[in-house]
């Protein structure tokens, strides 16, 4: 790194930014650079995710930390002027929001970090993330030379004395997985990397792939010299095009410095990555159907035991991680790191974790946060309360797998245990927030939809049983439900639970189970009063104008797109509800909340 820089100029160039035009961004930031003759006084970087993709494009100046966001290419002209040659912040780039008095000029005075431990993330957005030099500055591959002095038993007692558990799913303890594996006999074994993140709105593996992949490549070498295999395998959707293109720049850096391939740093170690392209199917987040993957099979569980552990990829013990497991382990074996990393969490969850904000809350995007912090924290400190200042309803913890957590439970301590208690599960970490308008009925209904589709078809219990009961839920969001639909409902799921073959099919009702458990006052308004108060099942509601309230602003009419609404201008307006077609555009426009969510009318029975 040039130490004469000025400043270093950290766009963010992860996915999120990018779609939202950071590139863009970036050669106007050059283009104006080069026009002032200053290219070489300032350093532009396109670096990874910091976070908070609410605001993106980001750009962050250090050593300033001066954190710009909602970045355009015509506003670089003016940072250049006033910021680079004035000395100047630009304010209106500045953070505004309802969580902070006046704009926040600095990264580290932005409340949607204030709660948040950077360990796996602690490179992300501070680094570039193709240049490895930048990694070994931050401490990158320093765990791997202390592991290649040690003897393998005593690596594996490390991991399991920090007390890190599987950050992909049912939190398995990662040490005594790799310890499986190490007492398994054989000359060769495989690593793998399960970079196959597949729940609707999840995104950390592949913001740590794409902002610090070297963090990843030295957990798998970490984890070969202690298991004694010599390859590994990072199995990663070919969804994730630029995590894919910095992994395979991170890979031939990491050759060509001798930190991978053969006798590596002259200890005798072997070991070299291949990437493994996955076709997107959901199952193959289930390790045996990863495998079958990479062996060129169909992507397709199978019964265990056997476990990858004594047999897996080719027939040979195989030791399988997802990204933010191995992504902590250079933390961990670092000199002092165990000491170190077992502070932060709980008594049976060390250590933190990074969870996807999505659905409706303010602040969305990426979060590390310590085991332990509540769900209330995370919602309303972090991410900022929820938009439009609508009451809170439920959090979607885990995916479609996981469960759905309700107000009461807001100040539920975040970890393993506590999750499972309430009826969801870690899983990856995606967190979807949910506000009064969501139906958890129709919620329901689209996780399992999900979760049938997906189904690899192999075992009846899933491909029939989840089948079976997305029937169910549709039949009760169209208003034709049954009194027993809620106990067949429950009796399906565990039965799916108990004898699905893999986790795909035995979590996939956990969905269902949660809503029924916490909201089965809906499911009974649904089916009994054909009433679904949160005006999301079409055939379950009507829109109706307040009268007294209505001021005629004409604001609900001009957006309607079936021409349903009628009325004077400054007078009561309403709404024919032959042509109404609920699609919400009139509630959402509504500048003074006079739109009411109604019962369907019930129609005189005239058969007799």
């Amino acid at each position: 790194m040039n130490n004469l820089y000025e400043k270093h100029l950290m766009i963010c160039g992860a996915t999120g930014c990018l779609a939202s035009g950071s590139q863009s961004v970036e050669e106007a930031l050059r283009t104006e650079l080069e026009k002032h003759g200053i290219k070489d006084k300032f350093r532009v970087v396109m670096s990874g995710c910091p976070g908070f993709c609410e605001v993106g494009p980001i750009m962050v100046v250090y050593p300033d930390k001066v954190f710009y966001c909602r970045l355009k290419p015509k506003d670089i002209p003016e940072i250049v002027e006033k910021h680079l040659f004035g000395g100047e912040m630009v304010e209106r780039l500045l953070y505004k929001g309802p969580d902070v008095e006046a704009p926040a000029r600095f990264f580290d005075t932005i409340p949607f970090y204030a709660k948040q431990k950077f360990n796996v993330l602690r490179n992300s957005g501070l680094i570039d993330p193709e240049n490895i030099d930048e990694y070994i500055m931050r401490g990158g591959y320093r765990a791997l030379t202390r592991v290649l002095q040690m003897e393998p038993a005593d690596i594996c007692e490390e991991v399991k004395s920090s007390g890190l558990r599987g950050r992909g799913g049912a939190g398995f303890p990662t040490g005594l997985k790799w310890e499986f594996t190490l007492k398994e006999p054989g000359a060769k074994k495989y690593v793998v990397c399960n970079a196959d993140e597949g729940d609707p709105g999840a995104f950390m593996d592949r913001s740590i792939l794409e902002g610090d992949p070297h963090t990843v490549l030295e957990g798998m070498l970490v984890c070969g010299r202690t298991t004694g295999a010599d390859e590994g395998y990072i199995y990663c959707r070919a969804e994730y095009p630029l995590a894919i293109k910095r992994l395979k720049i991170a890979i031939e850096q990491a050759e060509e410095y001798g930190l991978l391939g053969e006798n590596i740093l002259g200890y005798g170690f072997n070991f070299k990555i291949n990437i493994k392209e996955g076709a997107g199917a959901f199952v193959c987040g289930e390790e045996t159907a990863l495998l079958a993957s990479i062996e060129g099979k169909r992507g397709m569980p199978r019964p265990r035991p056997p476990f990858p552990a004594q047999s897996g990829l080719f027939g040979k013990p195989t030791t399988i991680n997802n990204v933010e497991t191995l992504a902590n382990i250079p933390l961990i074996v670092k000199e002092g790191g165990v000491e170190e990393y077992i502070k932060i969490g709980t008594e049976g969850s060390k250590g933190t974790k990074v969870f996807a904000l999505a659905g409706k809350v303010r602040n969305t995007g990426l979060c590390e946060v310590p085991m332990g912090i509540t769900i209330r924290e995370i919602i309303y400190d972090v991410g900022g309360g929820i938009k439009g200042d609508r009451e809170f309803k439920a959090v979607q913890a885990g995916g479609p797998s996981g469960g759905c957590i309700p107000a009461e439970l807001l100040d539920l301590p975040i970890d393993y245990d506590s999750l499972n208690k309430a009826g969801a599960i870690m899983g990856s970490g995606g967190l979807v927030v949910m506000d009064e308008r969501t139906c958890m009925v129709d919620l329901a209904r689209y996780f399992l939809s999900f979760t049938q589709k997906e189904s690899c078809g192999k075992c009846t219990p899933c491909r029939e049983g989840t089948k079976r009961m997305l029937e169910i839920l549709n039949r009760i969001t169209e208003g034709e439900g049954k009194a027993e639909d809620i106990d067949t409902l429950e009796s399906l799921a565990q039965s799916i639970k108990d004898s699905s073959l893999c986790g795909l099919g035995q979590t996939s009702p956990n969905p269902v189970l949660s809503t029924i458990r916490y909201f089965r006052h809906e499911y009974e308004e649904h089916i009994n009063d054909k009433y679904c108060r949160s005006g999301v099942c079409k055939a379950l509601f009507n829109y109706k104008i307040d009268t007294e309230r209505c001021t005629g602003c004409t604001a609900c009419a001009r957006v309607c797109p079936v021409d349903a609404i009628t009325g004077e201008k400054k007078e009561p307006h309403e709404i024919n509800q032959d042509l109404c077609t609920r699609c919400g555009s009139c509630i959402e426009r509504c500048p003074e909340n006079c739109i009411m969510i109604t019962p369907v009318e019930k129609k005189a029975d005239v058969s007799s």
